[in-house]
């Protein structure tokens, strides 16, 4: 199938390559029972700078991702307005068509819809596991679109399944005689893997009020001459019965004790007694039992048990659309257009997860903030350690200076959730801080010693730095990685950075440590030559200009 092409695709393709990494500013006073925050991120600011600001931590660790991105219906906030495109291409021709909004009238809002979606989720797929799963809610405005570039971006192989959700029926056609379409009853979730191999855990949905024991006709038409045995004086022709003989001799003579303890006959019993009998029965010995009959129509047919729960399809339409009431519960009042429901997150996860409950997940389009809410009462409710990440804008304007829909609505949505529903939780709260690049060090914009050295350690394994705590900052040192150990020669201000370089009292100081490994060593400059280096095993790179080469 050729690729999907759409103006703008060609600047937008490697974007998220030249978006900077930047630092992630904790924002102590908006913390939330921070000792208890066990991994849990609130992360205010543009989504596309956050998810790559996350890789050095997340990238390749993410189980879970769902988004709930804009549907590009052309009134996307629910006040007859669409949005506006503003990342920071370095395209002129096409900043001036990326700046105005983007509403129902506008032609080429599918193309600036996809040219806002690729970049973001080229960083997602970087940051979600082999063993992971990216869960989308769309509706059909750009559900042909997405399927088309994920498969570019994801890889067709990874697409797994297009899950139908219930959605709340708005009744305003029902003033008028005529309608131009049907009202929607239903939206998508998109499912995409990040390894065509992987394969969910069998997922079962539990029932609202379960389900009753039924019968299944014991013949089957497989032809397997060795399972056609006499039953009841009956003996199949052609086809099969469902079980060995021993094993369905065995059921009729269980069915038969079962009328026996009862002290009813076949014709009286009801199903409501013979699923309670089962249900003893079976508590009692440990083992579940067979059970098999002859039914009113002369045809042996074996029991099935009562169940609280089902085999789970592409169909999820026993889930309510309550995304509304349960935020309202907690506000009080309405603050926020079409929230996704705990319920719909909750299966997300329970269904990627397995057998697992530590696992990371990442919403980088919060809105209200239901994800973490889900999360939170995940653990509550099993006793698990999942952590989750999310991230919103603030959504201000010129209009509205003051509008921060992450503090506001994002962040005090599970503050609020946490003292209501007695989560043992708690978050940490950052703001998108400046960029690591040459352009904004050479100004004298300056991070953290820590905040370089994981972005340090990143650049040169590709690997996140777990163990941050072995940073020595006295000895310039990070971290290991296989054969290597990682400096950064670095001090957070700019005019101890100018004096610092890597010279011989400090390379000999290095050698001394990590033995065996080579060195490598971030540093502004470097008074050693090259031969030197070669014999010591250290290696030399440069910073701030020469920051970038190495993750090229």
């Amino acid at each position: 199938m050729p690729t999907l092409q759409f103006k703008g695709k060609n600047i937008i393709w490697n974007h998220h390559l030249a978006v900077p990494f930047h630092t992630l500013d904790e924002v102590p006073e908006l913390n939330y029972n921070p000792e208890k925050a066990n991994g849990n991120m609130i992360i205010e600011g543009d989504n596309l700078i956050a998810l790559k600001a996350l890789l050095p931590q997340f990238a390749g660790k993410v189980k879970c991702i769902y988004i709930d991105p804009p549907y590009n219906t052309g009134n996307d906030n629910g006040e007859n307005k669409g949005w506006i495109y503003n990342d920071n291409v370095n395209s002129p021709l096409l900043k001036d068509w990326f700046k105005t909004e983007v509403n129902r009238d506008d032609l080429s809002r599918h193309d600036k819809w996809l040219c806002m979606m690729v970049p973001r989720l080229k960083l997602l797929r970087e940051l979600l596991s082999d063993d992971g799963a990216i869960f989308v809610s769309l509706d059909d405005n750009e559900l042909h679109n997405f399927r088309r570039i994920m498969d570019e971006i994801f890889g067709e192989e990874n697409f797994k399944n297009i899950v139908i959700i219930r959605r709340g029926i708005k009744s305003v056609q029902a003033q008028f005689e005529t309608v131009d379409k049907l009202n929607y009853g239903f939206e998508y979730l998109v499912i995409y893997t990040r390894n065509p191999k992987f394969r969910f855990k069998k997922f079962e949905i539990e029932l609202e009020n379960g389900k009753e024991g039924s019968w299944n006709n014991h013949w089957r038409g497989t032809d397997r001459p060795t399972m056609r045995y006499e039953i009841f004086g009956i003996t199949p022709e052609t086809g099969q019965w469902r079980w060995g003989k021993e094993r369905s001799l065995v059921a009729i003579e269980n069915y038969n004790e079962m009328l026996e303890e009862l002290n009813i006959s076949d014709e009286d019993i009801t199903q409501e007694q013979i699923d309670t009998w089962y249900k003893n029965k079976c508590e009692e010995s440990g083992e579940e039992l067979d059970l098999l009959r002859l039914s009113n129509n002369g045809k042996p047919e074996h029991f099935i048990a009562p169940s609280e729960s089902k085999l789970a399809s592409n169909l999820w339409s026993d889930l309510k659309p309550n995304g509304s009431s349960q935020l309202k519960a907690i506000f009080k009042k309405k603050v926020f257009n079409n929230p996704k429901s705990v319920d719909l997150i909750k299966r997300v996860i329970k269904f990627i997860e397995g057998d697992e409950e530590n696992i990371t997940v990442l919403d980088s389009f919060a809105g209200s903030g239901t994800t973490m809410h889900a999360v939170m009462e995940l653990n509550k409710e099993d006793g698990g350690n999942r952590k989750c990440v999310m991230v919103q804008m603030p959504e201000n304007s010129e209009a509205e200076p003051d509008k921060n829909i992450c503090k506001d609505i994002t962040r005090e949505r599970v503050k609020r959730a946490i003292d209501k529903y007695g989560y043992d939780s708690g978050f940490k709260y950052y703001r998108l801080g400046i960029p690591l690049d040459a352009e904004t060090m050479l100004a004298g914009q300056l991070p953290t010693y820590n905040q370089f050295a994981k972005y340090v350690y990143y650049l040169c394994t590709g690997e996140n730095l777990e163990a941050e705590n072995k940073i020595k900052e006295k000895d310039f040192y990070v971290g290991e990685y296989g054969k290597q150990a990682i400096y950064l020669v670095y001090k957070q201000d700019y005019e101890t950075l100018t004096r610092l370089a890597l010279n011989l009292t400090l390379a000999e100081k290095i050698k001394e440590q990590q033995p065996g490994k080579k060195r490598i060593v971030y540093a502004p400059s470097c008074f050693l030559d090259e031969e030197y280096l070669t014999d010591n095993q250290i290696e030399y790179v440069g910073i701030p200009y020469n920051l970038f080469q190495r993750n090229q």
